[in-house]
């Protein structure tokens, strides 16, 4: 096993679930369905991971912490340029954080998508060249507009006329991209209201931004993370080619389309290897553009690191509401302020797995804190052994992205969930 080391960034067995879904039900996309595994959910299985993750789980780290397969990073990164050849790759910083993780992709060549001034300065300070980074957060402080632009900094999104009258001001001749509005349809983690602004906006604002001495190179948008339908790209690729041809008429010829990320994971299911999204966005970005397409930027962050990490808990309780309720309620040692944030609405469903073997029986989990709001799962109906006991350790699989950073720095006093990077 490579050496181990904690990450210093600050904030940084079981049963298969009974809600599985069957891979026919991928929306849109019937004709990849074959491709999705069918799980029996009815089997008691425990999943394996690495053998660096298995050997690293023997040891019993005082619970809770991530641990990370670098390994696993490095492939995941290679499948995806193999398929996107021609693509830039940008990975989104805020995905995970961890210095070795942004290490190992920058030393791979990859570009980076940074939302704030410290995930730029970690950036530069593992020798990121300034060119490689691109502002991807429509919604930034003049004062750090200012900032990257002083360090090197020459790409910024937008979406409004607010936020490029500042990157006019403090970031003059930059090169922009007009992020456009989706619908997020069919996404485990929509991003549909709270980014980018409608075509016809976007056309002026483009057109006001060369106007103002910026550069107008292209368009942004996002289909939603954990976007399991690949033929969601197809609508806002044209809508983009429609915008290229009409901004082309008023002489500002754009040349880039950032098409974010969205590639999903496997958590409740099975879905579609990379190479079909590959596809799908290949036959759309021709039919939007013909034959002579634009420059392709991606911002993938969960489909890297998401597989390559594993959150290792402990059961602190295990109880009932009362005497003839069949559903235990079972809390463990990390919960939506640990780092499970994106169980809000039980919208992504990891796969659980513990050492316990035997009859299951159904289960609310929670977090340990003091808030009624650190349940994870009440309605998706989980079920855990029978016999499962306080201070088992229960493994949350797939959870190397959106989960440390999300951590809070200490909420009721818990410290934030720890990295380690194997």
């Amino acid at each position: 096993m490579s050496t181990l080391r904690e990450t210093t960034w600050e904030t940084s067995g079981a049963r298969v679930p009974d809600f599985f879904l069957r891979p026919g039900h991928i929306p849109g996309f019937e004709q990849y369905a074959s491709l999705a595994e069918t799980v029996d959910p009815s089997r008691y299985d425990r999943p394996r991971l690495t053998e660096k993750l298995e050997q690293f789980l023997l040891t019993r780290p005082e619970a809770p912490f991530l641990a990370v397969d670098l390994d696993v990073v490095a492939d995941k990164y290679r499948e995806l340029c193999d398929h996107f050849p021609a693509a830039s790759i940008y990975y989104a910083v805020k995905a995970n954080p961890a210095r070795e993780v942004v290490a190992l992709l920058a030393a791979m060549g990859s570009s980076f998508d940074v939302a704030s001034r410290p995930e730029l300065d970690m950036c530069l300070a593992l020798g990121v060249p300034p060119s490689r980074l691109s502002y991807g957060n429509t919604i930034k402080k003049a004062a750090d507009i200012e900032y990257a632009f002083r360090h090197g900094v020459r790409r910024f999104a937008f979406d409004s006329e607010a936020e490029l009258r500042k990157l006019a001001v403090h970031a003059p001749w930059a090169e922009v991209m007009c992020r456009l509005q989706t619908t997020g349809e069919n996404a485990g983690w929509p991003l549909s209201r709270k980014f980018g602004c409608d075509l016809e906006m976007a056309a002026d604002l483009l057109v006001l931004a060369r106007d103002l001495g910026l550069r107008a190179m292209g368009v942004t948008f996002h289909v939603g993370s954990q976007q399991t339908d690949p033929t969601q790209w197809r609508k806002p690729l044209r809508e983009a080619a429609g915008l290229f041809r009409k901004l082309a008429r008023q002489g500002i010829a754009l040349d880039t389309v950032n098409i974010g990320g969205g590639f999903p994971v496997p958590y409740e299911r099975t879905v579609p290897p990379v190479s079909c999204f590959a596809h799908a966005i290949s036959e759309a970005m021709t039919d939007a553009f013909g034959a002579s397409h634009p420059k392709l930027m991606l911002e993938p962050g969960r489909s890297l690191v998401a597989e390559a990490g594993v959150i290792q808990s402990e059961v602190v309780l295990v109880s009932r509401k009362s005497r003839h309720d069949q559903t235990r309620w079972v809390y463990l040692d990390v919960g939506k302020f640990g780092g499970l944030a994106e169980t809000l609405d039980e919208s992504i469903k990891y796969r659980l797995r513990t050492a316990r073997t035997g009859a299951t029986g159904p289960v609310v989990l929670a977090g340990p804190t003091c808030d009624s709001a650190d349940i994870l799962y009440e309605k998706t109906g989980y079920d855990l052994p029978l016999n499962l006991e306080c201070g088992d350790r229960v493994e949350i699989l797939n959870t190397g992205s959106y989960t440390s950073s999300y951590a809070s720095v200490g909420f009721n006093g818990f410290p934030p969930l720890r990295t380690f990077c194997l």
